[in-house]
């Protein structure tokens, strides 16, 4: 039994000499374990490794100390058929997982072992997954004198009115079928052809169906080369579900190490908090007001805080997807995300059902970056005016429908028509979008984009139509 479980033990290394402790307690995800020496003790997180009455493998991580012979520990692996008395091998490890280029491709879990029934690693580099942050250079002197750097990601809509820096964090707020999905692909086909960079995509919580579908449209796109994807799937136990985040950003630091610009995706960080509220729970902890853990600002904190520039190393750029529950902006999990976030992109799904893609509402969303330091005088400018024409639109639309464009005065006519052609202009072809479009995509930079706004803007295209700007890179050549 003990030589089985050494063999069990994969990425989580056993210690030279074996010591065993035993079951005594198994309540779905939560077991308690005996050690008859308290110098046999394992420190919080630190994983104990099991077996099942069938051989399974079972990884147990410490949460709590209940007396000097007994730990708590939340079950990372399905704890069916752990037996009562059943030894368990205390590795005095924390979880950890191999990193290295063989991981572009391949989908791992939590404790980095591949679950796409491809061949097993052979690396031998690993790294705990629990962490703080790198703290060389840290302080307030370089926090303020050091200039984000703008990140061009070919998309009109990020690179005038919500840019991404180096080290920044952006938030993703949308439903199924908002195109969600679209826009993470592309920014994924963007990075890496356009800026050699390399991602993380981290699913928390996820479907199979959607990891399989995400997998098989990144391999379509030829992105797998630069991709590493970690699951802690839906099926799985809650410290999976938690853990998984944590996975994620360590494959991202030690990239970032090698001096690369990493872009970090996490689906859905609303998982992450739940995956915690429920091993509060079963804890035995005493909630907060709202329901959720007493621990929720310090848990978002502590996985926010590693997402950022590393100062003498690569940065680590973050989009992350918010599941919003009843829609609640005042939710106390989406206000802990989104105290930590630079800014937000709100799907619209009026917008989805129209054909407007990327389906961004541009009065919903915000975004701190946009500041004239980060972007130039110039493009600032631009973005204000557009967002000043997106109100207007707004505000003039019930109008418009109940009494018609022609029935505006010549003054809102004008501008009603500018932000018409406006929303269409901001619609684009994407790379990973051609099968449904049938139109070739284009990656905009940051000037063009910028130019042409300025052109709608100034009455330049005033006599074109505003379909002419639907689905198009840059803006039609104006008629004569």
């Amino acid at each position: 039994m003990e030589s089985d479980i050494k063999h069990t033990t994969q990425n989580q290394e056993a210690p030279a000499e074996g010591v065993f402790g035993r079951v005594i307690s198994v309540r779905g995800p939560v077991v308690d374990v005996r050690f008859e020496q308290v110098s046999d003790l394992p420190a919080l997180y630190d994983v104990l490794i099991g077996q099942s009455f069938d051989r399974r493998k079972i990884v147990l991580e410490v949460a709590e100390h209940l007396s000097k012979n007994d730990v708590r520990c939340i079950s990372l692996s399905e704890t069916l058929n752990l037996q009562l008395n059943s030894k368990v091998l205390n590795t005095r490890k924390p979880v950890s997982i191999r990193t290295g280029d063989e991981l572009y491709g391949r989908i791992i879990n939590v404790f980095g072992d591949p679950v796409d029934n491809m061949a097993s690693f052979t690396g031998t580099s690993f790294k705990v997954i629990r962490r703080p942050p790198r703290q060389e250079e840290f302080n307030l002197k370089s926090k303020f004198t050091t200039k984000p750097q703008f990140l061009e990601t070919g998309i009109k809509y990020l690179d005038i009115l919500y840019p991404l820096c180096k080290g920044s964090k952006m938030g993703i707020l949308g439903g199924a079928g908002c195109g969600k999905s679209v826009v993470i692909l592309e920014l994924i086909n963007n990075i890496v052809k356009k800026h050699d960079g390399v991602c993380i995509f981290t699913g928390i919580g996820e479907r199979i169906r959607e990891g399989n579908d995400l997998f098989c449209e990144l391999r379509d796109n030829n992105l797998l080369r630069k991709v590493k994807l970690v699951f802690g799937q839906m099926n799985e136990p809650p410290g999976a579900r938690y853990e998984c985040v944590n996975t994620g950003i360590t494959l991202a630091e030690d990239l970032a190490e090698q001096n690369k610009d990493v872009l970090l995706f996490m689906d859905n960080v609303f998982r992450f908090i739940q995956g915690g509220q429920e091993i509060s729970t079963l804890l035995g902890r005493v909630p907060g007001e709202s329901g959720y853990q007493p621990t929720l600002q310090s848990e978002v904190n502590s996985v926010q805080e590693r997402i950022r520039s590393i100062p003498g190393y690569g940065s680590i750029t973050s989009l992350q997807a918010v599941y919003v529950p009843a829609d609640d902006m005042t939710d106390p999990s989406v206000v802990a995300i989104f105290s930590c976030l630079d800014g937000a992109l709100a799907l619209s799904r009026d917008l989805a059902q129209r054909g407007f893609y990327p389906a961004i509402d541009p009065l919903r969303s915000s975004c701190s970056n946009l500041d004239p330091r980060i972007v130039g005088q110039r493009a600032y400018n631009i973005s204000q005016k557009m967002m000043a024409l997106f109100a207007k639109h707004n505000s003039l639309k019930r109008i418009v429908q109940v009494v018609g464009v022609e029935e505006l005065p010549k003054e809102d006519q004008l501008e009603y028509k500018r932000a018409e052609k406006m929303l269409n202009f901001m619609t684009q072809p994407f790379t990973v979008g051609e099968a449904f479009t049938g139109k070739k995509g284009e990656f905009v930079s940051v000037g063009d984009a910028v130019d042409d706004c300025e052109a709608i803007i100034a009455g330049v295209y005033d006599k074109l139509p505003a379909s002419d700007f639907y689905l198009v890179g840059r803006a039609p050549r104006k008629k004569e």
